[in-house]
């Protein structure tokens, strides 16, 4: 339920009177019943009266946009201000100047958003790829409509649609334009209604009057083998895929692949630009290019500038010596706007009814309705002479006894007896004998008579042209494509958009040029990590360090290596060593949990760096069990950098070491002093990175693990008397010598 509740107004008193019975109580309605009532109604005039076009290809402000300005003789070669086209329209569109001049600017040749233009234009329009390029005031420009509108308008004065009265009811307009092309296919249409949208890409005309012709002759006919794909303004390149392009014809839905076209001038070293998909704009290709260069992920542009003039779009790329450009590019169309989609929504209105078709039935409705125009711009024919034969056969009559006829006029003495006495006396009906009454006394001529009569033999033929024409849909047929075939020669144009085919790109992933050189890497127990250099390293002094803190790890390496630092939370953070500057031994180091972004209170315990990913991870636990994953566990294919479940939470960790290969021997020490060797092939690797592991050391209460090592070369003078036959084993006190060895004191 949906309470509605107003304020209440003061109790009547004498100067208070006039206030609506029962206002401000308290009203209940049916939510149900307040969307059918309001909401409804609304949505279904955004559907049927401005988002959907119908099948002519207009919506109702495009319609009554160019029915006006075909009405006030702009169909020539005169120009008006286009503040007095805004001001005109507003007779059949009364939603506002600004958004009347919004639709002609978008429908106007300056704007450059449609194939063909159906408003000629002169002044700043703007442009539909800049975003910052404002079209100017009404009172700037001015307009007229394009030559192609011959085509939509033709024979409108014929009876070849219907037309309704405007808002007010003081004029009449048509409901469709009756279109002599598919023009609902030939420019783009976009729009967005109440729970529904409309997308249509806009195609070549030549192609789509070449289909729609094979349509008219062959049902079955194979619109792929002319139609092979849409035709964008702003050129671009589509990657065709056939498959994908198949499942927009026939469903109407589907995206197709768009990509700029560029050229490369090797002596500026740099790259133009020179068109961008129908989705995007210049302003904004460029903010993303500029946003990569700052961020680091692309390094091989040195200048970027929106050059865009006369001649149309450009963008120029300036490019850094050495620069591969097809590779950049390639980078480009992976990480900018210069590659997008345009998605597919066919769905246009057909008799006041939304419906998502494909090109073969959208075709299909349009000859549907083109052949009813064709058939009532006839029947409007054949009435229109079959009147005139009448009253030629009236005339005809008269030719026998012009005398008689200018007798019975001269001595008819009331003018309303006139009609009837001519009726009377040559045996013709009351229409031929008002025909023939209003002729003028110096037509009253045998001469005259016969030159007007002699046009009977060819009415008669006409007649029975149109009379055939009627009687049959193939004639019909076969004037629209007589209609098509001539629009096509005049108006049509090349293809703006090149085609180039799928599987012919190579879509590989970008792998980014990183310089790879030896590098030495310092982990510490607090977590700060150090990337230093061969040749830095021998020449600097001692570790800078914080107090109480040590270096734990140090491996030699190469800057490609990939780095994985596990945390005291079961996690695995990944990084690059070139996501890590180059430093000195002076420095703190970069600090793991800060620049990885770890959870608040998260420490990070150990580092592995790998290249290849082989060998093993080795989880001890305090209770002595010990548990070993695969490292390529840890390698993922869409490059995540934080891993859950990094190792197994249900007992305390100890210890992390990384066995190379399962030959490698790792030492264990207890709290107990006790200590134990063992192979990494005694125990089989778990698939699961949370597994438990196994018993490796046995543990005496109140003892734990505390530490776990490889085994490197001269730690143990006898490493064979700490390795167990079984396991699991207590493990052996040490020697003396052998604790100072392995720095368990």
């Amino acid at each position: 339920m949906a309470r509605k509740k107003t304020t209440k107004k003061p109790s009547a008193s004498p100067k208070l009177q006039g206030y609506i019975a029962g206002a401000g109580e308290v009203v209940e309605e049916k939510i149900v019943s307040t969307l059918q009532e309001n909401f409804m109604p609304y949505a279904m005039s955004i559907i049927l009266s401005r988002a959907i076009p119908e099948i002519d290809g207009f919506k109702p402000s495009h319609r009554k946009l160019l029915y006006t300005m075909y009405k006030m003789g702009l169909l020539g070669s005169t120009r008006t201000k286009s503040a007095n086209i805004v001001g005109q329209t507003m007779r059949l569109n009364p939603h506002g100047d600004a958004a009347i001049y919004d639709t002609m600017v978008r429908l106007s040749r300056g704007y450059e958003a449609l194939l063909h233009p159906f408003v000629d234009s002169k002044g700043n329009f703007g442009k539909f790829y800049s975003r910052d390029m404002a079209w100017a005031a009404s009172r700037y420009t001015e307009a007229k409509l394009d030559p192609i509108c011959n085509e939509l308008f033709r024979h409108i004065d014929k009876d070849t649609v219907d037309f309704a009265d405007n808002y007010d009811n003081t004029m009449k307009e048509p409901t469709l334009l009756p279109a002599a092309f598919p023009s609902v296919l030939v420019n783009a249409n976009t729009g967005i209604a109440v729970g529904m949208a409309s997308s249509i890409c806009s195609f070549n005309l030549s192609e789509v009057c070449q289909t729609t012709i094979g349509l008219l002759r062959d049902p079955d006919f194979d619109i792929m083998s002319t139609l092979v794909a849409p035709d964008f303004t702003g050129g671009a390149q589509i990657i065709y895929d056939k498959k994908t392009m198949e499942s927009v014809y026939e469903t109407g839905r589907g995206s197709i692949r768009l990509r700029g076209r560029y050229t490369y001038d090797k002596y500026a070293n740099c790259i133009d630009i020179l068109s961008i998909p129908q989705t995007t704009t210049s302003e904004a290709i460029i903010e993303k290019v500029i946003d990569l260069v700052k961020a680091g992920k692309i390094k091989e542009i040195s200048d970027i500038r929106d050059e865009t003039g006369i001649d149309g779009l450009k963008i120029t790329i300036d490019l850094k010596r050495s620069t591969d450009p097809e590779k950049l590019m390639a980078k480009l169309y992976k990480m900018t706007p210069l590659e997008d989609t345009f998605s597919c929504n066919f769905n246009i209105l057909i008799a006041g009814t939304p419906r998502v078709m494909g090109v073969r039935e959208i075709l299909n409705e349009w000859s549907a309705f083109r052949i009813e125009c064709v058939r009532r711009r006839t029947y409007f024919d054949l009435y229109k002479k079959q009147d005139k034969l009448h009253l030629l056969r009236g005339l005809e009559k008269i030719l026998l006894d012009i005398d008689k006829a200018i007798r019975i006029i001269r001595h008819t003495e009331e003018e309303a007896m006139v009609v009837p006495n001519l009726m009377s006396g040559f045996g013709i009906d009351e229409i031929q004998a008002e025909y023939v009454a209003e002729i003028k006394l110096r037509h009253l001529n045998r001469e005259y008579i016969l030159k007007r009569t002699d046009d009977i033999s060819a009415l008669e033929k006409e007649i029975a042209e149109l009379e055939a024409i009627l009687a049959s849909k193939t004639k019909i047929k076969n004037i629209i494509i007589r209609e098509l075939s001539e629009i096509a020669e005049k108006y049509g144009q090349p293809r703006r958009s090149m085609i180039i085919y799928a599987e012919d790109i190579e879509d590989e992933s970008i792998v980014e040029e990183v310089p790879d050189y030896a590098v030495n890497l310092f982990f510490t127990k607090e977590g700060y990590f150090k990337k230093i250099t061969p040749l830095s390293l021998r020449m600097s002094g001692e570790h800078k360090l914080k107090e109480g803190d040590e270096i734990t790890e140090h491996f030699e390496t190469t800057n490609n290596s990939d780095l994985i630092f596990f945390s005291d939370m079961a996690k695995a953070y990944k990084a690059k060593a070139s996501d890590f500057a180059d430093t000195k031994t002076s420095v703190l180091g970069e600090f793991i949990p800060s620049k990885l972004a770890f959870d608040e209170g998260e420490n990070a315990v150990y580092m592995i760096p790998t290249r290849d990913y082989s060998g093993y991870v080795i989880f001890v636990f305090e209770s002595g069990k010990v548990a070993k994953i695969p490292l390529e566990s840890y390698a993922t294919k869409n490059n995540r950098k934080k891993l859950t479940g990094a190792y197994s939470e249900k007992e305390r960790l100890a210890a992390i070491c990384f066995a190379p290969d399962d030959e490698s021997d790792i030492v264990l020490v207890s709290t107990s002093g006790r200590a134990l060797v063992f192979r990494a092939s005694d125990i089989l690797a778990k698939t699961s990175r949370t597994a438990q592991g196994v018993n490796v050391m046995k543990q005496k209460k109140g003892h734990r693990v505390i530490s776990a090592r490889l085994l490197s070369e001269g730690v143990l003078t006898d490493s064979e008397r700490y390795r167990a036959k079984s396991l699991p084993s207590m493990g052996q006190l040490p020697r003396s010598s052998e604790a100072e060895q392995m720095m368990l004191e």
